[in-house]
């Protein structure tokens, strides 16, 4: 039985999963603790996941997707919103976590159109390297940080993580990315993870909209804004739960 909390692990437990401990959902109890929306924040991020996809695939066309961090699956995976849509649609999904990638294997034995790399997401080039084989990075690709760089620290300088993936994309792509906001009570809930696989570091808006300000990134409409209120569809409480939910995300269009 596992004595280290999980991030991949404690975020299924808050999507109501059944892939975690007594450890994973003890780090979730003391969370809500300090942040007691932060399981509706879970669930909005996933909802603001699925809408992305939907509207890229959909409306935008495009069939190429690289998920960092991707967690446990779940229902409303990048790659079964994307292929409903375009069932050609290719996906690559990396993630550091041994169980994370042996899931998600698991699940996608035979779908050969989207493919597990196992590689944290700071080896920018690795996972490079080991996704050309699968995506062509000549045409545009989908990058996707959803929730997942508020478990990187500013040491390993996260702004060049994400540019350096980002210039290595065509133009047309996108990038699509959702980080926890700081507030009193994130913060607080950020203690949590202290003694998880990974910590968890909040970051200002201003901090946020830096991922965004490359000079060949663009975003588009609504802008950065909290998860429930990007393009909500007929989300009847998403102006009620953007004011609870503190997590930003937006979408960026390389030109």
């Amino acid at each position: 039985m596992p004595n280290t909390p999980n991030v991949a692990r404690i975020y299924d437990w808050f999507l109501s999963g059944k892939d975690n401990f007594a450890v994973d959902q003890a780090a979730a109890l003391e969370v809500l603790l300090a942040y007691p929306d932060a399981q509706l924040a879970a669930i909005h991020n996933r909802s603001f996941l699925g809408r992305t996809v939907r509207y890229l695939a959909g409306v935008q066309g495009i069939d190429q997707y690289l998920d960092f961090g991707t967690g446990l699956p779940s229902m409303g995976n990048v790659h079964e919103v994307a292929q409903s849509l375009i069932p050609h649609a290719r996906v690559v999904y990396t993630d550091v976590s041994p169980l994370v990638c042996s899931h998600a294997r698991a699940l996608l034995a035979t779908d050969h159109r989207t493919v597990v790399v196992q590689e944290d997401l700071r080896n920018t080039e690795k996972v490079l390297e080991a996704s050309s084989s699968h995506l062509d990075f000549s045409m545009p690709v989908v990058v996707l940080y959803v929730a997942s760089l508020h478990f990187i620290e500013d040491e390993d300088d996260p702004y060049k993580i994400v540019k350096t993936v980002m210039d290595a994309t065509a133009p047309g792509s996108f990038l699509v990315l959702s980080h926890g906001l700081s507030t009193p009570q994130t913060t607080a809930a950020a203690g949590a993870y202290a003694t998880a696989n990974a910590p968890a570091v909040m970051r200002s808006k201003e901090q946020i909209q830096r991922f965004f300000t490359y000079p060949k990134l663009g975003l588009i409409r609504p802008g950065l804004v909290p998860v429930p209120l990007w393009r909500p569809e007929d989300d009847l409480y998403a102006d009620e739960d953007a004011e609870k939910v503190f997590v930003l995300g937006g979408v960026a269009r390389k030109s």
